[in-house]
Parts: structure tokens; C-alpha cells; sequence
């Protein structure tokens, strides 16, 4: 770059953005790069403090900002997303739908070992809408040499994409209401709602909701026939604690070919429970499900939408920001739980 006093600066191009900040009204480009200064800009480049502008002069192995961040962001990232800009020689990159974010750890730091690049995410694991910003990145200097961006792009084609999105499928989901106070009327229940609201909430289909008292061999039966009926995943709520009449999960145990917890380290949540039978999921959802508007259940079950085989370091991973707040008004997703 070569630096020029502004007077001296007629009929020579912009290299790059100049911002202009007016406190509580504007903050934005007044002069895009590419801008050829002319005789009235000089006072209004004055006004924002500028006496000097950079004429950039690129060598043959520099790249400009705003080359740099369109390589950086289509290296990193799968199908499903829009690049935005560059502007002011950031790119943003958006969901082209909805489905849940997921972020390579890992491999974004990885790339964060190479000098002067950022990129940064949000969380893996975020449901995310149609056209929701969900990285951006640059480079720190105006230019940089090409080395450092084949670098990015050279890991990427190597190892795999930081940032990509899953489908939230529409999954057949089976609810199984346990506790024979409900099956027998004895009071109404308010589980199963709850539950139905929650599954139409991430996009499932509700199959069916059923009823069983606390009978360990009525129960499995009620698992099994909603399985029988096709339901990809069954949601089985109430019975979950350690009390003498709580059966549900010895149920859950015996019908499942394969019990990944009975446990989870998210508050609310210790008394959730993940087991498979065939390709089918069953989750055991304790009581606060019922009351609490997040709990364990909203980490899990979009994973599980999004077609994820659930391990025990899965869940066990949770424990580092599983404990919520209980904030007087929830923002979550916009919160620590489960980051």
C-alpha cells in the first residue's frame, strides 16, 4: 500500500471500504473500494478524520481482503448456505434453510493456527431458520499472501467442511404417557401435550399418543406397538426417577436392544434416558419436561431429527454447559445451555 494525503488523492481508486460512524444512526461504508475519489469527497473524507488514504498495489503472490474472505468461506463450508459480501471485506454466511448447525470444532481451530484468518461460528448443534447468519469471516490485514488462504483450502479439501447443516427430518414419533394415576383418570394428564407441542415445534410427525399404568410388561407392550405402527422414535414420559412405582425405565431396559444412558449431566434433565431397539430411538423424559419450557430433551431430540446415532460421550459432552440458569425470561437458544 502507499499512502497519499487526500488533497493528492483525485482520480486515484479506493483499495478498500472506508467506514463512517454516526454514533446511534449509522455505521457503514460512505466510500466502497473501487470509489475514484473526486474533487468533493475531500471534504467529507476530512470530516471523518481522514487526511490520508492507502493506495493498495497488490504483487502478484497478495490477495485483497475481499478475495481473501469469498476463498475463505466457500472453503469451509457444505451445501445449504448463501455467502453474503464481501463487505467492508467481511463475508457472512447464511442458511439457505432450516436444519441444524454443525460446527467442526477441531478443524476451525485448526485453520485458526494459520496467521491473520478468523472465521467465527456459532455453536454446533444450533437449530437454525432459513437466512440466519451463521459464521463470518475475514482476514485481519487488508491483503494477505496466497499461501496463507491456500492453506485454509488445502485443509478443507483434505479433511472435510467446518461449517455444515443437517435436515431435520419429519420423523413418525410415538408418545407413551406412563403413571397409572393417568391411565385410571385418577388426574389429567399434562405431559402428553406438552410433548405433542414440542414435537411440532422441531417438525416431527405425531404418530400416536398412548397411555400405560406403572406395569413394567405394559409398558414394553406399548413401546412395541408403536414401533409396530412405524414410529421412528417414542417418547416416553412420567416414571422416570428412582421411586419404588417408577418402572418406566426397567421397561425401556428390556425392550431395547441397546441402552446408551440412564443419566444425562444436564439440569434439567439427570433423569433422561437413551436407548435404541432396531433402527427405532426411545427417550425417556424425566418429569421437569413437563414444566420446565428447555430441558436435556431440546439438546437431544433435534440430533436425533437430524438423523444422529446417539453415543454415550454424546450425551456425557453436555456436562460442560448443561446446567441452566433459570433466567426469568429464556432466550434459549441464546444462552449457555448445552454450549
Amino acid at each position: 500500500m502507499r499512502k497519499v494525503k487526500v488533497e493528492d488523492a483525485i482520480g486515484m481508486v479506493l483499495a478498500h471500504d472506508l467506514t463512517k460512524i454516526v454514533p446511534g444512526e449509522f455505521k457503514g461504508a460512505a466510500f466502497k473500494k473501487g470509489h475514484i475519489i473526486g474533487e468533493e469527497d475531500i471534504l467529507e473524507l476530512k470530516k471523518m478524520g481522514k487526511n490520508h488514504i492507502n493506495i493498495l498495489e497488490l504483487r502478484e503472490d497478495d490477495l485483497h481482503e475481499d478475495e481473501a474472505a469469498l476463498r475463505i468461506a466457500k472453503a469451509v463450508t457444505g451445501g445449504g448456505f448463501i455467502l453474503e459480501g464481501p463487505s467492508e471485506g467481511k463475508v457472512n454466511i447464511k442458511s439457505s434453510g432450516r436444519g441444524l448447525l454443525k460446527i467442526n470444532v477441531e478443524l476451525l481451530e485448526r485453520i485458526h493456527e494459520i496467521d491473520l484468518i478468523m472465521l467465527a461460528t456459532l455453536h454446533s448443534n444450533t437449530v437454525i431458520e432459513e437466512d440466519k447468519v451463521v459464521a463470518g469471516t475475514r482476514i485481519i490485514p487488508l491483503t494477505i499472501k496466497k499461501e496463507a488462504i491456500e492453506k485454509v483450502e488445502a485443509i478443507c479439501k483434505e479433511v472435510g467442511k467446518i461449517i455444515t447443516i443437517k435436515e431435520l427430518k419429519s420423523l413418525k414419533i410415538g408418545i407413551l404417557v406412563t403413571g397409572s394415576e393417568v391411565y385410571e383418570g385418577t388426574i389429567v394428564d399434562r405431559f402428553g401435550p406438552v410433548l405433542k407441542k414440542k414435537v411440532e415445534q422441531y417438525g416431527g410427525e405425531l404418530l400416536e399418543t398412548k397411555y400405560a399404568p406403572d406395569d413394567v410388561v405394559k409398558i414394553e407392550g406399548a413401546i412395541n406397538e408403536l414401533i409396530d405402527k412405524g414410529a421412528e422414535v417414542i417418547l416416553t414420559s412420567g416414571g422416570m426417577s428412582v421411586d419404588a412405582d417408577d418402572v418406566t425405565p426397567s421397561a425401556i431396559r428390556n425392550v431395547a436392544d441397546k441402552v446408551i444412558t440412564y443419566g444425562s449431566p444436564v439440569l434439567p434433565g439427570a433423569m433422561f434416558m437413551l436407548a435404541y431397539k432396531g433402527k427405532a430411538t426411545i427417550l425417556g423424559i424425566p418429569a421437569c419436561g413437563m414444566y420446565h419450557r428447555i430441558t436435556v430433551f431440546d439438546l437431544v431430540f433435534p440430533r436425533v431429527l437430524a438423523g444422529e446415532i446417539l453415543t454415550r460421550k454424546d450425551i456425557s459432552s453436555l456436562a460442560h454447559g448443561g446446567l441452566c440458569q433459570n433466567c426469568k425470561v429464556c432466550h434459549y437458544p441464546i444462552c449457555s445451555l448445552g454450549r
